[in-house]
C-alpha cells in the first residue's frame, strides 16, 4: 500500500511482510562459506551483519517510540543507511572513525569487531583484518585523479613531528604519554551489556542457530545509543551531553556535525597518523631518545563518512581539496572518506549525477563506488577501497549509494517535498531487506527465521529502553560544564617550571645551539615579535611533539617575521607552510591534536579566521565537552589581529572584532601586548594545551610586533628583556591574571584594557599624571577568561574605572568587563571608551572609529568631574 510519507509503523508493518513473502531456501548452505561464487563474504559475516542492521533499525524505531512520550530527544536515525555496517566490517577495529549522524549500523558492526564477535572468513573467531587481500603495487581497480606521482611532485616532505600519543593519551610536558581511560559507568554492572561486551565466541548474533538473541555487543551498542537518546549521565562517551556515536575503546571519535566539519580534522589526523607510523617505523622520535607509543596501530586508516548534500559544504570542499592537494605534493594521507548518498539534504534534491561527478573530478582520490541495496558488493568495494588505503597510505572516497527512509528526523513531514511513488521505491530498495533477501536465496535462514530474529531483537531493545528511561540525568550546570574546559592551574605551573629546569640544565647545551650560540636573553631588549618568536623556538625545544605550521610561516618567516628562522633551526618536519585555506589550516590543527601532537598553526590576519570559526566553535572547543575528556584535540591558534597598522591594511587587516572568539564556551583567549609578557603568556597556553587539552588563541597585537618606543622616539620603553629559563618559573602568568601599572599616586582613576589599549593607557596616564592626577592602568592580558579578582580589586581601589577597549561598543570586549563589575555589586562610576560600531577603513580615516589616546584622557576627566 502506498501512502505519503514512512511512519515507523509502517516501515516495521512492510519489512515483516516482506519477510513473510520471502520463498522458502531450495537448499542449506554452509554459513562458513562465502553466500554466492563471486562473494568475500561469508554466511557467519552476513548474518552478523543483519543482526548489525536489525540493532540499528530497532533502534530507529525505539527512538520515535521514545520520543512519542517526550522521553527522547533525538530522533535523527539511520534507516536506510544500514549499508554502512558493511563498510564497518571492511575495516579494522582500531582505525579512527569519525561518523556521521546516521551510523547506527556501522557503530553496532564496529562493537561486535571489538568484542570479538563479529566473525572472519570460514566462520573462525573474529579477525582485525577485512578477510579480502590487499591489492599489488600495480593495482588498478577505479580511477583516481592524479593517481600516479606527478614530476612536480615533491620528494615526500614531512609536515608533522612525531606525536606522542592519541586520543586517549594524555601529553605531558616532556612529549611523552601516557593513558588517559575512558570513563566509566558511575554504576557499571557485570550484568550490564553495555559495561560488560562479550569477549568473543558464546551465543553471538551470528549464530546460525537462531535461538533466543542473548545479550551481546550488539545490545551493548545500542544500550549506548538508547543512553544518548534519553541524555542518560551514564552514556558511555558524551554522558547526556549529545547523542553521539563515540567510545575511545571503539576508536570512534564523537561529531556532532550535520555538514562534515569533521572532515578537515579526519585529513590532519591521517596527516599526522602517516607521520607518527614513518617515525616508528625509523625505530624513535626525531631528536629525542625516547620510541615512540601510538595506541592506533602503525598501518592505521582514518574514516570519516558524511552524506551527500554535505558534499557541497565549504568544509568538505575543503577537506577534499586538501587531501588532494597533500597527495599531489607526494605527503600520504591515509584517510578513506565515505560518501552515503540518499540524494537528499534534508528536504533538497541533489541533482541527478552530481555527487558522482563531484567525487570523481576530485585530483588525487581515488574512487570507489558501491550500491547500498547489495551487501556484497558494498563490503567487496569498500574492502578493497580499504586496502588500497592502508596500503598505499593515500586519500580515497567510497562512493556508496544508499536511500533515506522515515525521513529526516521525527519532526520532517516527506510528503511536503517527495511523493508516495517516490517513497515506495525507496523502501523497495531497503537495505535491511536486502541483507534479508541475500540471507534466503544463499539457504541460510528462512524468512520466518529471520523475522523471529528481528522481532526478538526489537524486544530486546525495547527492553533496553525501557530500562535507560530512569537512568540519572544531568541535573546542575556544573555536571553539565564539568568536562568542557578542565584547568590545573598548579599543575600547568609545575609543567612551565619544569620546561624551564630543562632549558637551563640538560638541554641548556642544545638551547644554545639552537640560537647560534646566543640565547635572546642575552640580545638585550626585543620587540614584541622577536620576543614571541624566542617563546616559540623555546616551545619546540621543550615540546618535541609541538609543530608549527599556517600560510607563509616557513620559507617566508611569517608576513611580519614572527616565525622567521624557525624552520631553519628545526626542520620542514615542524616549521611548514600548509595550502592557503584556513579551514584546512584548524582542520590539521584538530587532527594534530587529536593525535597527540601540540600544533600551534597560524591564522595570518584575525580577519581571516571567520572563514573558518566554525573549526574551533563547532569542532575544537566541543571535543572534551561531547567526550568527557576521553578525546582531546589541545592547541594554540596565533592570531595577528587588531587595528592600528599605519600606512597599511584596511579592515581584512585591521580587524576588530573578537566577540565570536568570546562566545566560545571554554576558549582561552590572551593578547600580549608588552613584549616581556608574550613569552610567559605563550608559555602558560602551551602548557594549559599539554596539560589539559586546552583550545588557546594567542591574540597578537599586530601594531605593536615592532614597536619600540612608549613616551618619546628613542626611547625603548617598548622593548623588554627576555627572561632566562631560571626566571620562567618565577615569571609564570596563569591564566586569567592582569598586570597592574601605577602612574603618578595610582590613587584617582583605573584603567581597564588590553593589546593597543595598553600602550595608548600608559600614554594617557602621563599626561594626566601631568595634572596631578594618578592612574592604575590593568593590562588583562586575557580576554577569556576575564580576569575578573584582578578588575574588581583594582576598580575598588579608586572607584572609578574606564574601560578603554579597542574593539567595537557593540559585541566588544567592554561589555564583558562591565558585566562582571555589575554582577560583583560594584558601585563606584564607570564609563567606557570603544571603537564604533563600523569596519576599519583604509587610511588616516580609521582614526575616525577606532580609540584614540584623547579619547582616553577626556575619559577620565570625565568621570573626575562627576
Amino acid at each position: 500500500m502506498l501512502i505519503d510519507v514512512t511512519t515507523p509503523q509502517h516501515l516495521d508493518d512492510r519489512f515483516r511482510e516482506s519477510l513473510g513473502a520471502l520463498p522458502e531456501p531450495e537448499r542449506r548452505r554452509d554459513p562458513a562459506q562465502p553466500v554466492r561464487d563471486d562473494a568475500a563474504l561469508t554466511g557467519h559475516q552476513l548474518l552478523a551483519l543483519f543482526d548489525a542492521q536489525v540493532t540499528s533499525r530497532q533502534l530507529d524505531l525505539a527512538g520515535r517510540w521514545l520520543r512519542s512520550f517526550g522521553e527522547g530527544f533525538y530522533t535523527i536515525g539511520s534507516a536506510g543507511h544500514e549499508a554502512n555496517a558493511a563498510v564497518a566490517a571492511a575495516l579494522r577495529p582500531t582505525d579512527p572513525a569519525l561518523l556521521h549522524y546516521r551510523s547506527g549500523a556501522f557503530y553496532c558492526a564496529r562493537a561486535a569487531q571489538a568484542a570479538g564477535e563479529f566473525p572472519a572468513a570460514g566462520g573462525d573467531e573474529a579477525t582485525p583484518t577485512s578477510g579480502v587481500p590487499e591489492p599489488a603495487p600495480d593495482d588498478t581497480t577505479s580511477p583516481v585523479a592524479g593517481d600516479e606521482p606527478s614530476d612536480e611532485r615533491a620528494a615526500d616532505p614531512d609536515p608533522y613531528p612525531a606525536p606522542t600519543g592519541a586520543a586517549a593519551y594524555q601529553v605531558g610536558v616532556d612529549g611523552t604519554a601516557e593513558p588517559v581511560p575512558a570513563p566509566a559507568d558511575p554504576v557499571a554492572d557485570p550484568t550490564d551489556v553495555a559495561a560488560a561486551p562479550a569477549a568473543g565466541g558464546g551465543a553471538t548474533s551470528g549464530d546460525p542457530a537462531f535461538g533466543v538473541v542473548q545479550p551481546d555487543a550488539y545490545a551493548a551498542a545500542a544500550r549506548d545509543v538508547l543512553r544518548g537518546m534519553v541524555a542518560s549521565t551514564r552514556e558511555p562517551l558524551a554522558g547526556g551531553r549529545h547523542k553521539v556515536f563515540g567510545r575511545a575503546d571503539l576508536a570512534v571519535v564523537p561529531t556532532t556535525s550535520t555538514i562534515a566539519s569533521h572532515l578537515p580534522r579526519a585529513v590532519g589526523l591521517g596527516l599526522a597518523l602517516e607521520r607518527l607510523r614513518r617515525v616508528e617505523t625509523a625505530g624513535g622520535r626525531d631528536g629525542a631518545d625516547a620510541p615512540l607509543r601510538s595506541p592506533w596501530p602503525r598501518d592505521a586508516i582514518v574514516v570519516c563518512s558524511f552524506g551527500d548534500a554535505s558534499v557541497n559544504h565549504a568544509s568538505a570542499t575543503a577537506a577534499l581539496n586538501t587531501a588532494g592537494w597533500y597527495d599531489h605534493t607526494g605527503l600520504r594521507i591515509p584517510v578513506l572518506f565515505v560518501c552515503e548518498d540518499n540524494g537528499l539534504g534534508i528536504s533538497v534534491r541533489s541533482p541527478q549525477g552530481w555527487v558522482e561527478r563531484t567525487l570523481r573530478a576530485r585530483p588525487g582520490l581515488r574512487w570507489f563506488a558501491a550500491d547500498g541495496a547489495d551487501p556484497v558488493e558494498t563490503y567487496q568495494v569498500a574492502a578493497e577501497a580499504a586496502a588500497w588505503v592502508r596500503r598505499h597510505r593515500r586519500p580515497a572516497v567510497l562512493h556508496l549509494r544508499t536511500v533515506r527512509l522515515l525521513g529526516h528526523a521525527g519532526a520532517d513531514a516527506e510528503s511536503a517535498y517527495r511523493s508516495a511513488a517516490e517513497i515506495a521505491v525507496d523502501e523497495a530498495r531497503d537495505p535491511v531487506l536486502a541483507t534479508a533477501r541475500l540471507l534466503v536465496e544463499a539457504g541460510l535462514a528462512t524468512g520466518g527465521e529471520l523475522l523471529s530474529r528481528y522481532d526478538e531483537r526489537g524486544w530486546q531493545i525495547r527492553r533496553i529502553a525501557e530500562e535507560v528511561l530512569d537512568e540519572p540525568k544531568l541535573a546542575t550546570a556544573a555536571e553539565v560544564v564539568a568536562p568542557l574546559a578542565p584547568r590545573r592551574p598548579a599543575r600547568a605551573a609545575a609543567a612551565v617550571a619544569e620546561v624551564a629546569a630543562r632549558a637551563g640544565g640538560s638541554g641548556a647545551g642544545a638551547r644554545v645551539e639552537a640560537f647560534g650560540g646566543k640565547p635572546p636573553e642575552l640580545a638585550g631588549p626585543l620587540t614584541l615579535a622577536q620576543n614571541i618568536n624566542a617563546a616559540l623556538a623555546d616551545g619546540l625545544l621543550a615540546h618535541p611533539h609541538m609543530a608549527v605550521f599556517g600560510e607563509d610561516v616557513a620559507a617566508k618567516g611569517g608576513v611580519y617575521g614572527v616565525t622567521e628562522g624557525l624552520r631553519e633551526k628545526f626542520g620542514p618536519a615542524r616549521v611548514f607552510d600548509t595550502l592557503l585555506d584556513e579551514t584546512s589550516v584548524l582542520g590539521l590543527g584538530l587532527g594534530a591534536g587529536l593525535a597527540g601532537l601540540l600544533p600551534v598553526p597560524e591564522i595570518q590576519y584575525l580577519a581571516y579566521l571567520h572563514n573558518a570559526e566554525d573549526q574551533l566553535r563547532g569542532e575544537a572547543a566541543t571535543m572534551q565537552f561531547f567526550s568527557q575528556g576521553a578525546f582531546r584535540n589541545p592547541m594554540v591558534v596565533r592570531v595577528p589581529g587588531l587595528a592600528y597598522q599605519e600606512g597599511f591594511g584596511g579592515h581584512f587587516h585591521n580587524d576588530n572584532s573578537v566577540a565570536v572568539l568570546r562566545d566560545v564556551p571554554g576558549l582561552v583567549i590572551a593578547v600580549p601586548a608588552r613584549p616581556d609578557d608574550a613569552a610567559p603568556l605563550l608559555r602558560t597556553c602551551l602548557a594549559a594545551a599539554a596539560v589539559d587539552g586546552s583550545v588557546c588563541v594567542f591574540l597578537e597585537p599586530i601594531a605593536l610586533y615592532h614597536t619600540r618606543d612608549l613616551y618619546e622616539p628613542g626611547d625603548g620603553e617598548w622593548l623588554g628583556q627576555y627572561a632566562e629559563p631560571g626566571g620562567w618559573a618565577a615569571g609564570h602568568v596563569p591564566i586569567g591574571r592582569a598586570r597592574v601599572y601605577g602612574v603618578g599616586s595610582a590613587q584617582d582613576v583605573t584603567i581597564l584594557t588590553f593589546g593597543n589599549g595598553v600602550r595608548m593607557s600608559l600614554r594617557a596616564a602621563a599626561v594626566l599624571a601631568d595634572e596631578g592626577i594618578g592612574t592604575r592602568v590593568v593590562d588583562l592580558r586575557w580576554l577569556a577568561p576575564l580576569p575578573v579578582a584582578d578588575i574588581i580589586r583594582e576598580a575598588s581601589a579608586t572607584g572609578r574605572v574606564l574601560v578603554v577597549d579597542e574593539t567595537r561598543r557593540s559585541g566588544g570586549v567592554g561589555e564583558g568587563i562591565i558585566a562582571a563589575l555589575v554582577d560583583a555589586g560594584y558601585v563606584g562610576a564607570a564609563r567606557r571608551v570603544a571603537g564604533v560600531d563600523s569596519f576599519v577603513p583604509l587610511g588616516p580615516a580609521a582614526r575616525q572609529v577606532l580609540v584614540s589616546e584623547e579619547a582616553i584622557t577626556q575619559g577620565a576627566r570625565t568621570l573626575l568631574a562627576r
